[in-house]
C-alpha cells in the first residue's frame, strides 16, 4: 500500500489537465495558415483548370486535379480540427471528433473519381492528340511550383508536432514536384512537337494520385473500423500497463481512433491487492499520455480473482 501512496505524492492529475490545453492550443495558430493555403491553392486550381481546357492540355488538367486533391486535404484537415473542437453533447458524447475520419474517407473516394476522369480523358487523347502550346503549359505549371512551395513553407515549422500539419506539408511538397514534371513535359513538347507527351504525363500524374489516395483510403477505412492507430504499438501499451505496480493481469484492452489525431483507450486491470486509489489512475493516465500520446484512457480496476482466468482467452 505504501507504494500506491508514494505514487499519490507526485500526482499527475492536475498536470494532465494542463497537457490537455497544451494540445488544444496549436490548431488556433494554424487557422490562418490553413485559410491562406486553401485560398492560394484554390485560386491556382481554377486558373490551371481553365488553362488546361483553353489550351487543350490534359497534363494541366491532371495537375489541377492533383492540386485540388490537396486543397481538399487541407480543407479536411482544417475543418476536422475545427469540428474536433466542438463541445460534446448528450447525443454526440465525443463531440464531432470522428468527422475528421469521415472527411478523410470522403476525400479519398472523391479523388478516385477524379483520377478516373483524368485517365479516361488522357486515353481518349492518344487517338488524336491536339496541338498543345508547350511553353504556355510550362509557364502555368511553373506558377504551380511557386504556389505549392510557398504553402509548404508556411506549414514547414509545424510538421514535427501535428500529424494534420505534417500531412499538409507533404502534400504541398508532392504537388510542387508534380508541377515540376509538367514544366519539363511542356518544354519537351515545345522542343519535339510530340503531342503524345501531354496525355502520357497526365497518366503518370493519375498514377501518383492513385498511389497517394490508396494509402489514404486504406488508413481511413482502418480508422472507421476502429483499428489501433498506426503510430501505436498494441503490445507496447499492453506491456506498459501490465508493468504498473499491483497489476496482475490485463484484459479487454481496446485502442481506437476517436479522430484522425486522438486515440482513445479502455482496459480492465486485475489488481488482486485491492484498489490502489485515484493517484494510481492519474499516474497511469499520465504515463499513457506521455509515452503513447493517448489522452483519453478509461481504466477499470478489478480486485477479484475471477478475472485472472478470463485473461488468457482474450485479445
Amino acid at each position: 500500500m505504501a507504494h500506491a501512496h508514494h505514487h499519490h505524492g507526485h500526482d499527475h492529475g492536475h498536470d494532465h489537465a494542463g497537457h490537455g490545453h497544451h494540445h488544444a492550443a496549436p490548431p488556433e495558430r494554424w487557422d490562418r495558415v490553413f485559410a491562406i493555403g486553401i485560398a492560394l491553392n484554390l485560386a491556382y486550381v481554377v486558373a490551371e483548370g481553365a488553362a488546361g481546357f483553353l489550351y487543350g492540355s490534359v497534363a494541366l488538367l491532371a495537375d489541377a486535379g492533383h492540386n485540388l486533391s490537396d486543397v481538399l486535404g487541407l480543407a479536411v484537415a482544417w475543418g476536422g480540427a475545427a469540428l474536433a473542437r466542438a463541445a460534446p453533447s448528450k447525443r454526440f458524447t465525443y463531440g464531432l471528433k470522428g468527422s475528421t475520419i469521415l472527411a478523410a474517407l470522403a476525400n479519398a473516394l472523391l479523388l478516385l473519381v477524379a483520377i478516373g476522369a483524368i485517365a479516361l480523358e488522357a486515353v481518349q487523347r492518344f487517338g488524336d492528340a491536339p496541338r498543345v502550346p508547350g511553353l504556355t503549359v510550362s509557364a502555368v505549371a511553373a506558377a504551380g511550383i511557386a504556389v505549392n512551395a510557398l504553402t509548404a513553407w508556411l506549414f514547414a515549422r509545424g510538421r514535427e508536432g501535428d500529424v494534420n500539419v505534417r500531412g499538409a506539408y507533404l502534400h504541398m511538397l508532392s504537388d510542387a514536384i508534380v508541377s515540376a514534371g509538367v514544366v519539363i513535359a511542356g518544354v519537351a513538347i515545345w522542343l519535339t512537337g510530340a503531342a503524345w507527351i501531354d496525355p502520357v504525363v497526365s497518366l503518370v500524374i493519375a498514377v501518383v494520385i492513385f498511389w497517394q489516395t490508396w494509402g489514404l483510403l486504406r488508413e481511413t477505412v482502418e480508422m472507421a473500423l476502429a483499428a489501433v492507430p498506426r503510430g501505436i504499438d498494441y503490445d507496447q501499451v499492453r506491456d506498459a500497463l501490465s508493468a504498473l505496480p499491483g497489476v496482475a493481469t490485463i484484459h479487454d484492452l481496446h485502442i481506437w481512433p476517436m479522430s484522425t489525431t486522438e486515440p482513445g483507450l479502455t482496459a480492465h486491470l486485475a489488481m488482486p491487492g485491492g484498489h490502489p486509489g485515484d493517484g494510481f489512475l492519474h499516474e497511469a493516465q499520465a504515463m499513457l499520455h506521455d509515452r503513447f500520446g493517448i489522452g483519453h484512457a478509461t481504466l477499470q480496476v478489478e480486485t477479484g480473482a475471477a478475472c485472472a482466468l478470463a485473461d488468457e482467452r482474450r485479445v
